[in-house]
């Protein structure tokens, strides 16, 4: 992480329960990136959050725009 570069912010919701995948239904982070989350580069962290929205995307937790007919 750079020197000018502000920490990406966790997308914890605090709603923390794990489910039988051990994904969290709050942020649908897995176990090992909750625990791993401050010890990672800004560049990991985007790649987290960009797997958080696709496995919400896939349980239905929230619509891509693209996706809803009109």
């Amino acid at each position: 992480m750079s020197s000018t570069e502000r920490p990406v912010a966790s997308p914890c919701v605090q709603i923390c329960a794990l489910d039988d995948d051990d994904i969290c239904t709050g942020c649908q982070r897995s176990a090992m990136e909750i625990t791993r989350w401050g010890r990672m580069e800004n560049d990991e962290r985007r790649q987290v959050l960009k797997l958080c929205h696709e496995r919400a995307l896939a349980a239905g937790l929230i619509f891509n725009a693209g996706s809803i007919a009109s």
